[in-house]
């Protein structure tokens, strides 16, 4: 599978909007769009006329590297979204929140969602005391992620469940920062979800 080995600041600029790819850094004045608030690349400053199609890619490649996912899976998770009862613009977000590396970023375990994905990899994490290293996992509702006992002992991950206690938890995740763990109250609905995405655009996209 294809990754970004480049710099994420630039796909923060290039989208023109914070993905909060590099964690704490992006809450500093150090951060990119801060210093240089323009698309990267020799062109960047120029104002260019879009299409409603730019318009509708973009807002896809905004959700992609939000959320670190590659085109295959978002394709894949489209396809289950139209299946679904409902709006599918609002179950596109839902399923994407539900995945296992999302849900411990928002817990609080790592500063960014790929740190998140690297953790689960590395099987920190338990779903109802069973063992989970699949980053795209589902949680459903009264799922209990939970760090396993081995890694309460790193100095890292307590400092970073300490460090992003002031980040807001989205209501359908109860913390239990004692017990190190979180728990699936509801599934996520499209209030509980604050990134700044326009699913609309991104069904028109897929569904041409």
């Amino acid at each position: 599978m294809s990754r970004h080995i480049g710099s994420v600041c630039k796909l923060c600029r290039r989208e023109s909007e914070k993905l909060f790819l590099k964690g704490s850094r992006c809450y500093t004045d150090k951060c990119a769009i801060e210093r240089r608030g323009y698309p990267p690349g020799q062109h960047g400053q120029r104002r260019a006329k879009i299409s409603d199609f730019g318009v509708q890619l973009r807002e896809k490649q905004k959700l992609k590297r939000l959320y670190g996912i590659q085109e295959r899976p978002m394709r894949n998770v489209f396809q289950l979204a139209t299946r679904m009862k409902g709006i599918t613009g609002e179950n596109l977000l839902a399923l994407i929140e539900r995945r296992l590396d999302n849900v411990v970023y928002r817990i609080g375990f790592a500063s960014s969602r790929k740190e998140a994905r690297q953790l689960v990899k590395h099987k920190h994490f338990t779903i109802n005391g069973k063992k989970a290293n699949v980053p795209s996992m589902k949680v459903d509702k009264g799922d209990i992620i939970e760090l396993v006992k081995g890694s309460r002992e790193s100095a890292k991950l307590v400092g970073a469940l300490e460090a992003n206690a002031m980040r807001e938890v989205p209501a359908w995740i109860e913390v239990d920062k004692h017990n190190f763990k979180g728990i699936i109250r509801d599934l996520p609905k499209r209030d509980d979800i604050t990134s700044k995405i326009e699913e609309r655009l991104v069904v028109e996209l897929y569904g041409k």
